[in-house]
């Protein structure tokens, strides 16, 4: 069971990653955002750029511990028989959309801003992910479910974190 969850998380890793880098580098510039109207002021080409670099930074990571020896067993990629930046535009890119999709929705509801909407707001980056993965790569049922439930608790307390952090004005 706690490799099925180490391993799960492991390969998820770029995704989170990805979705986390656009709160941090707010920064850097390209913050205009993509369609105030549509997705509200959030959703900038910045997001985009920042996330597909987080995701690939962390696939690098991955690429050297799998050939250093150093995580094996873990892995349900093997990361040196992939396209590194093909992968990190699908689990970065494909977080983000899966955010950005959930933005447009969020706004026809006419929910504000930094509401919460939950679940949605915890697994949009998991399912735009593995969307944009499918076509290359679906991990096993266990690993999906597995994802699924760990995703919220952990996407719950890296907020909580952001916000004490005052990385983020909200703790959700």
């Amino acid at each position: 069971m706690i490799n099925l969850i180490f391993s799960s998380l492991y390969f998820i890793l770029p995704a989170y990653i990805a979705n986390t880098f656009p709160v941090l580098f707010k920064w850097l510039p390209l913050g205009a955002p993509i369609n105030k109207q549509l997705l509200g002021e959030n959703k900038t080409w910045r997001g985009f750029y920042t996330g597909y670099f987080g995701a690939l930074i962390v696939l690098f990571i991955q690429f050297y511990l799998q050939k250093s020896g150093t995580i094996l067993a873990a892995t349900l990629l093997n990361y040196e028989n992939i396209n590194l930046f093909l992968y990190a535009f699908l689990f970065g890119i494909g977080a983000l959309t899966g955010d950005l999709i959930k933005s447009f929705f969020k706004r026809r509801l006419k929910i504000a801003p930094g509401q919460p909407w939950i679940p949605f707001d915890q697994l949009d980056l998991v399912i735009g992910s593995l969307i944009f993965l499918a076509p290359f790569y679906v991990p096993a049922w266990q690993v999906i479910l597995t994802v699924l439930i760990c995703t919220p608790l952990l996407h719950l307390g890296a907020n909580w974190i952001a916000y004490k952090t005052k990385l983020k004005k909200v703790w959700w």
